[in-house]
């Protein structure tokens, strides 16, 4: 029986047994399958930060676990071997939902993260794990590009309490090209998220020579930033290393990151970070109101910590975040 996967955007047509460009979900006898239920590439605790999350819990760990599949098909995929993956052989750990939680709370992480893959293709598993998580006081952290379908986002978000969403470009131009996918599903994901949800949200950019690190085009992200989703949602800009498919340029100049930098500052967001970089001053956390550092960074190492109750400490501005 031949049916359609309306789980995001792509609406792939599967034969029986077939699965979707993700690789992941399978028609099975007439039924949507997600084929990685339970299990997963392996189990690693990291630093929130290196989500990255910067306003949520910061110095705190977070269980992080991945599994294989993705449905864009970026060609500058940093973790191309499980995304990209056709077979099953990095699935090695067997993990129920429960048990992940659980082990979050035996390792005393705050949080799990949903993260090295697109937890989007493997929504159904990361639900239960954030239903598990959230009843025994955990919290989940979900890293995407965003693409899904406007009917299974609510299911999906629907325990997450913090997400990364990558906006990898501001056209679609650049989607199609470099993604292999489209950019207007991803900014109706981010808005929803921001509006529609009570988590924490933050956005990536991986800015990428001769492809979408355009200042006209950085500009026209942090203007749709500004007005659509406020001036407190946290921007890290990253740098772009030759990676998979996509090895005929140099890595990100620190001069255009730090244009980047300038350019949502201007734009009026009230934090934003440079990543992939040693650059201590543009790793911290900064007052919006008196201009004092409140939270001092050198990598995933906290050097300074100077808030209360989420509060800067100097002048007594809000923080926007889990701080």
């Amino acid at each position: 029986m031949r049916i359609t996967c309306r789980h995001c955007p792509r609406n792939c047509v599967l034969d029986e047994e077939q699965r979707g460009y993700c690789f992941v979900r399978q028609n099975q006898h007439g039924k949507i399958v997600c084929t990685t239920y339970g299990r997963c590439t392996g189990l690693n605790i990291d630093p929130v930060e290196k989500k990255p999350l910067m306003h949520f819990h910061p110095g705190s760990r977070t269980l992080s676990l991945g599994t294989v599949g993705c449905n864009l098909g970026c060609l500058f995929c940093q973790n191309w071997k499980m995304s990209h993956a056709m077979d099953d052989r990095f699935l090695t750990v067997l993990a129920e939902p429960e048990e992940i939680a659980e082990m979050a709370i035996k390792q005393r992480c705050p949080s799990v993260s949903c993260t090295y893959n697109e937890p989007i293709v493997w929504a159904e598993y990361a639900h239960d794990i954030a239903a598990a998580c959230r009843e025994r006081g955990v919290q989940t952290v979900v890293v995407t590009a965003g693409y899904i379908s406007a009917e299974d986002r609510r299911l999906f978000f629907e325990n997450i309490d913090a997400a990364n969403i990558d906006l990898k470009g501001f056209s679609d131009a650049f989607y199609e090209k470099y993604c292999h996918a489209g950019l207007g599903p991803v900014l109706d994901t981010i808005e929803w998220c921001a509006k529609e949800t009570d988590m924490w949200l933050e956005l990536t950019n991986l800015v990428i020579p001769r492809a979408n690190d355009s200042l006209e085009m950085i500009r026209r992200m942090c203007d749709w930033i500004t007005a659509r989703l406020g001036v407190d949602v946290p921007v890290h800009f990253s740098a772009f290393f030759p990676h998979h498919k996509l090895v005929d340029r140099l890595p990100t100049s620190w001069e255009q990151l730090k244009k980047a930098y300038d350019i949502a500052r201007r734009a009026g967001i009230h934090h934003v970070y440079l990543g992939n970089v040693n650059a201590p001053q543009y790793e911290s956390t900064w007052c919006p109101g008196c201009g004092q550092m409140v939270i001092g960074r050198e990598g995933y190492r906290i050097t300074q910590f100077s808030l209360k109750n989420g509060h800067c400490t100097y002048c007594g501005t809000t923080i926007a975040g889990h701080l």
